[in-house]
């Protein structure tokens, strides 16, 4: 941050050095999986970047109208709508039944995990057959299994496509203005 000492950046200036600081340090300290253990949030930033690959765009922690909390929603170039559910420790996986309130709210639904949990997404009670399977690291991640394309009905569709946006809109006027928070 700007303490008096520091140059300010050539031809921006101090004001804009100081938004500048502030939004860069927003950027980097994250207000998702602030509850989760590290590794979930570097299970995140490998599906993230997979996702920016295949022109996806994610949003994290999305709240749901029923609601439950999407760890990913992303939407792609058509405003298809995809689901990720990461899981990191086998006790969170047995144990979680929540995950199908998520599917009536996406195009598809995958799960993301560290490679040690991916043998287990293959029994049945997680649905293979339609849903998908994401393994990643805080550098990468991988396709494994692809998730069936369910698409979503055109008035659900365009109520969570407007959800989306305004969530991922506010969440940015938070970045200019703290005191606009992070409103559902």
């Amino acid at each position: 941050m700007f303490d008096g000492n520091t140059p300010p950046i050539p031809r921006i200036g101090c004001v804009c050095r100081l938004f500048y600081d502030f939004v860069v340090a927003t950027q980097i300290d994250s207000l998702c999986f602030t509850d989760a253990p590290p590794i979930a949030a570097e299970v995140a930033r490998g599906v993230t970047r997979l996702f920016c690959r295949q022109d996806l765009f994610a949003v994290c922690e999305m709240p749901l109208p029923n609601g439950r909390r999407a760890d990913l929603m992303a939407i792609d170039a058509k405003g298809g709508l995809t689901i990720v559910e990461i899981k990191v420790a086998k006790t969170d996986l047995i144990g979680d039944g929540k995950w199908f309130d998520y599917l009536e709210y996406c195009d598809r639904f995958f799960w993301a995990v560290p490679p040690q949990l991916a043998r287990l997404l293959e029994e049945e009670r997680y649905l293979p057959a339609q849903a998908g399977l994401i393994v990643a690291d805080r550098y990468d991640a991988a396709v494994i299994r692809e998730a069936v394309h369910r698409p979503l009905a055109p008035a659900r569709r365009k109520a969570e496509l407007l959800h989306f946006a305004r969530r991922a809109a506010r969440r940015l006027s938070a970045q200019v203005d703290p005191s606009l928070g992070e409103a559902n």
